[in-house]
């Protein structure tokens, strides 16, 4: 696994949300104090950290962790990667143009915005999903 990657925080010196990204899979990660938890993270998640970084919907990640540029558009490559319906591969493509292209945060998010599964209400943004998926793992 390389080191983690945090998009950034969800109360000011709280802890952070990020990935961990290995050869073959992705990971949500949280990091707390000097504890770093990790797990399995589907489409919707990893599309969601990709949606939450471009829409700078977080408060600011460690410096140290900051993901960058780079690390989210080899995020979001994997995930078209590894997709099977053509038309959500299609799109996942333009989103990577976008990325690729400089295009402004927001519209970035939208295209990724795009590219999720239907979600439940409770879960149809994506910060909110990542702060739940986060607030489980911290409690063990």
């Amino acid at each position: 696994m390389d080191p983690p990657r945090a998009v950034g925080r969800w109360e000011p010196d709280g802890p952070w949300i990020g990935f961990l990204a290995g050869p073959d899979s992705f990971r949500l990660c949280v990091g707390a104090d000097d504890r770093l938890l990790s797990e399995d993270a589907d489409t919707d998640v990893l599309l969601s950290l990709a949606m939450a970084y471009f829409e700078e919907a977080l408060g600011a990640a460690p410096p140290d962790l900051e993901a960058t540029h780079a690390d989210l558009s080899g995020l979001v490559r994997f995930v078209a990667a590894h997709e099977t319906d053509p038309g959500r591969r299609v799109r996942l493509a333009v989103a990577i143009d976008a990325i690729d292209d400089g295009l402004a945060g927001d519209a970035v998010a939208r295209l990724l915005g795009a590219c999720r599964r239907g979600m439940t209400n409770e879960q149809a943004d994506p910060v909110d999903l990542l702060v739940a998926r986060a607030t489980r793992l911290l409690a063990g």
